[in-house]
Formats: C-alpha cells, structure tokens, sequence
C-alpha cells in the first residue's frame, strides 16, 4: 500500500481535480482504490440521482480513511521493531 496514493486521493477528490484522479485510478497499486473511484467518477459524470452520487463519494472517502489508518498502524509496527 501506497501512503501517497490515499493522499493524493483525498487531495484531487477535495479540489475536484477529475482529471488527476482518473490518472490515479489507473496508475495506483489499490485495486479497491482503482474501483472506489471508478464507481465515484461513473456516477458523478452519468447519475442523476444526487444520492447516488454522495453515497459513492462517501464510499470512497470511507476507504480512504481505512487504508490510511492502516498504513499508519503498519508503519507504527515497523518503527517499533
């Protein structure tokens, strides 16, 4: 896992920089990160349903903060040792 690759998720999500997200979906490592923001870019650019559209959002804000807890807790663990 990719600390960066959360960040700049977050970061292009925030500033609604699509265009950089959709780099990120294809370059990242993240599988489930790559599908979060398929899911989030398919319903933002074809749903017209709003709540749609926020509930992927919010999936993929959600992983985020997941992944990163857990990069975080990993990287406590390899600093103790």
């Amino acid at each position: 896992m990719n600390k960066m690759d959360y960040d700049k998720a977050l970061y292009y999500t925030h500033r609604s920089q699509w265009d950089n997200l959709i780099i990120l979906m294809v370059r990242t490592n993240d599988d489930f990160l790559s599908k979060k923001i398929e899911h989030f870019l398919h319903a933002y650019n074809f749903e017209h349903d709003y709540q749609i559209i926020e509930h992927k959002l919010y999936a993929l804000l959600r992983y985020i903060d997941h992944a990163l807890e857990n990069v975080t807790e990993v990287e406590s663990e390899i600093a103790l040792k």
